[in-house]
């Protein structure tokens, strides 16, 4: 029999002699064990998961056109190809307008979108009904919807009034002899109040049309039609102050101060714009609790049928990245030169940051007093295995037994159940671990080749270092003192 298996057989038959207490140092090292590989694997796969729960709170990172000019769908593209594919979730292109709901008195932004897209940067959107999902449908803010009567089923007739081309610089140059002047402004709720005006030779206000139609009926909707209040701006110059030189109609002063806007802000047009109307059905009422309550939202398509322009205002990416590889990507697109201003949303990856950082010291504070733990049970185990072992060490050392071949012995028995527990714990670390993702964020995970021999060896250096007290007790047994029974 050679030394190696002598060794081995020595170890096993100690271990087996004192099968209880071994098996609670057993149990304690696997359970460690069973800890540190749980939230290891837990910790490496947490960025992932958390990662995929805080895209729906939204985009994390917002593309926006540099200076004047609108984005493009070839522009947007070459952005996006400056972020690997399997990372980015989903990008949401918008176009925001401003369109009038005549039969309701109702002005209100419109926004043009990628639904398909939209789910997957906006999870948080509860709608009632459905998201469109052909020309023609709209989805309707809840704060909208009650504030014009729609719902599901409803139809809406939406009018998109063109920006005029003008025929110079400003509104003061436009104001010459015969001019016809055409502007608009903000009115009562929103509605937009729209004013054409025709100058005289001298230059004054020679006729006057209102068109108020989105103010309340009874009250800023009579400027219209009210003759005396339209005869005040006739033979007067431009600009006006309204209470100066002209009085507001009763009840209505944020109507007449939107038509004294107008006239004041108006342009001549260098050719008439006509407005464009399309009926759209209402196939779904949108709450977020935010500001999207108060858009309608339709197809891109159907956006570019009543404006005429396939532009885009912003594009929102939700994109599955840390907040340094975030930092990265906006870099590397900036770094094109494609006209694209990329900005990060810090509120989302502030968050992220933080959160990992707070998980990565709550990972670490519990992996070490569990091991800590686990160190003070084994050594305690081993003190009482030394103990019950104190005559058969000093027969051993009265026979000639050295030092070191006791520590050999204790220390074999320590690494064994170490790498005996580590393979336990590597297993039910996993299963654990697989539980708690499951549980908490709602899918698995993969396991991790590595964990295996870094718990064992972990798991043999804490048994190992358990036992160094223990061996410092049994190698300081006297023989003499314990053959003569003391």
């Amino acid at each position: 029999m050679t030394r190696r298996r002598m060794f081995l057989r020595m170890i096993t038959a100690s271990l087996l002699r004192r099968r209880s207490r071994m098996l609670i140092a057993l149990l304690s090292i696997g359970i460690g064990a069973t800890i540190l590989a749980g939230l290891v694997t837990i910790y490496y796969d947490v960025p992932r998961q958390m990662g995929a729960q805080l895209r729906s709170y939204g985009a994390n990172m917002i593309l926006l056109p540099e200076g004047e000019e609108k984005l493009d769908t070839e522009r947007l593209e070459q952005a996006l190809a400056q972020i690997p594919a399997e990372e980015l979730v989903g990008a949401t292109p918008y176009r925001y307008v401003r369109l009038d709901m005549t039969s309701r008195q109702q002005s209100f932004t419109s926004a043009g979108t990628d639904f398909e897209q939209v789910q997957k940067t906006s999870p948080y959107f509860s709608v009632e009904g459905r998201y469109p999902e052909s020309t023609r449908e709209v989805l309707v803010g809840k704060e909208i919807a009650e504030t014009i009567g729609v719902r599901v089923g409803s139809t809406m007739e939406l009018t998109y009034q063109p920006a005029a081309a003008f025929a110079s610089g400003s509104a003061a140059e436009d104001r010459v002899p015969g001019a016809t002047l055409s502007g608009s402004a903000e009115g009562w709720s929103g509605g937009v109040v729209y004013v054409t005006a025709a100058l005289d030779g001298d230059a004054r206000i020679a006729q006057i049309t209102i068109d108020a139609s989105t103010q309340t009926e009874e009250y800023g909707g009579r400027a219209d039609e009210d003759e005396a209040f339209a005869a005040q701006f006739i033979g007067k110059s431009l600009p006006l102050t309204l209470g100066t030189d002209v009085d507001a109609l009763s009840g209505a002063t944020v109507t007449s101060a939107a038509v004294v806007e107008a006239l004041n802000t108006a342009r001549a047009e260098a050719a008439p714009v006509q407005p464009r109307t399309l009926n759209f059905n209402v196939v779904g009422i949108l709450v977020t609790g935010g500001e999207e309550e108060g858009y309608v939202f339709m197809s891109t398509e159907d956006l570019v049928s009543l404006t005429g322009e396939n532009k885009l205002d912003v594009a929102e990416l939700s994109v599955l990245a840390n907040a340094d590889q975030l930092e990265a990507y906006a870099a590397a697109i900036t770094g094109a030169e494609i006209g694209v201003t990329p900005r990060l949303v810090k509120r989302v990856t502030r968050s992220e940051a933080s959160v990992l950082e707070k998980l990565t010291a709550l990972v670490f504070l519990v992996t070490a007093v569990v091991l800590l733990l686990t160190m003070i049970c084994v050594s305690t185990t081993m003190m009482a295995v030394v103990s019950e072992r104190r005559r058969e060490i000093g027969l051993r050392k009265a026979l000639g037994a050295s030092d070191n071949s006791i520590r050999a012995e204790f220390l074999g028995e320590g690494m064994f159940l170490g790498a005996l527990g580590g393979v336990m714990g590597a297993v039910l670390g996993f299963v654990f671990a697989q539980v708690v993702s499951v549980n908490v964020f709602g899918s698995s995970i993969t396991f991790q080749p590595l964990l295996l021999p870094i718990t064992v060896i972990v798991s043999m250096i804490i048994a190992a270092l358990s036992c160094l007290l223990p061996i410092k007790r049994a190698v300081a047994i006297d023989p003499a003192l314990v053959l003569k029974g003391e």
